[in-house]
Order: C-alpha cells, then structure tokens, then sequence
C-alpha cells in the first residue's frame, strides 16, 4: 500500500514537481493533492498538467485569523487522507493547531544547514557571514520554526564572486535532489538523514 503524500506549495513549485517526478513506478508514496495559499500559484497549473488534484486556500480570505485558515486547510486536506505532509515553499508559518495534527507525518525543506539561518534571506545571511559553504535542509516540521529532527541535508560552497541569487540557484539544484531521497525513505518508514554533498 502506498503511502498518500499532499504537498503544500505558495509558488512556481519546482520542488513540488521534482517530488511528483520521483513518485513512479515502485516508490513507496504517490501524491493525491498539490495545495496553495495562493489560488494564482503557479505550481497548480503545473500539479494539473502531471495529473495531480489541486486545491487552494486564499489565506488573504481570512483577514489574519491564522487558525481559520489551518482549520480550513485541514478540512480540504483531511478529505484526501493523506499519510504525509511535504511543505514545498509553503510561505505561511504555522500555528500549533495545524502542527499538531500533523505531528510526526510533515516534512519541510528550508534553504540553509540548520540550525544556521532560521527564517528567510538564508543565503544573504550564509554570504554575509563569511561561510565556506551553504545549502539545505529537510526537516520533520515540529513547533519551533524551522526546527525539528533533521532528516537530510545537502551543501554546496560558497563562491567568493556569489550574490543571494547565484547561491540560491546553486543550492536550488540540490533541493531538487535532496527532497525526493528523503520522501522516499521517509515513506519507507527509515528516518536516518541522507546527506548529499
């Protein structure tokens, strides 16, 4: 029996899509629903051309009430009964309720080696800071932003020549990589972290 995974994106879904891509033939997960915040993200166009259901939850209709929102996004979410939660540039930060239902079965991808740079402008930070190399981190979302068991990890230097956008695309190339390795062993039932360098 496969494991049903939902990933939740706010954009273009490049990560979204290189998870769908790894989910063929004898793999362990296979995707039921692609969920935006954003009825206009790009990412849904391209989860319906692959064939997947999609949804969205405009947070803006919730004027701030962040609880509303999660309840709504569970109900849409609950009716796909997914086993996992892949957040794929998911750009809302969560609260306990949704955390909690979730607890133990939602991933996360985050754009720095944490615990280094929670939070954004990862890769402006990693630069201004002087650090040989950067990269990203998949992780088992708990209620501690951007904390949780780290579940894998791929690093990429840093170039002295490099701005925040040739690092960014850099370490891009290993989220794409990194991402779908630990779904799978995830949807296997072994949480050792992969590391790719």
């Amino acid at each position: 029996m496969k494991k049903r995974v939902a990933i939740l994106i706010s954009g273009g879904g490049s990560n979204m899509v290189k998870l769908v891509e790894s989910m063929q033939a004898d793999h362990p997960a296979e995707p039921v629903l692609v969920l935006s915040n954003d009825p206009e993200a790009g990412g849904l166009k391209k989860a319906r051309e692959m064939g997947i259901a999609t949804a969205a939850v405009d947070h803006r209709d919730f004027k701030g009430d962040r609880e509303a929102f999660e309840r709504k996004l569970i109900s849409v979410i609950d009716r796909n009964a997914p086993d996992i939660l892949c957040l794929a540039g998911f750009m809302r930060i969560l609260t306990p309720v949704f955390i909690n239902h979730y607890a133990g079965r939602m991933l996360n991808i985050h754009p720095s080696l944490l615990p280094k740079y929670r939070g954004l402008h990862t890769h402006k930070r990693a630069i201004d800071a002087g650090d040989a190399e950067a990269g990203c981190t998949v992780h088992e979302v708990t209620a501690e932003l951007d904390d949780g068991p780290i579940l894998g990890q791929a690093r990429v230097p840093v170039m002295p020549e490099d701005t925040p956008e040739s690092l960014a695309a850099r370490v891009l190339v290993q989220e794409h990589k990194l991402y779908p390795a630990v779904l799978k062993r995830f949807a296997e039932g072994n949480r050792e972290p992969v590391f790719l360098s």
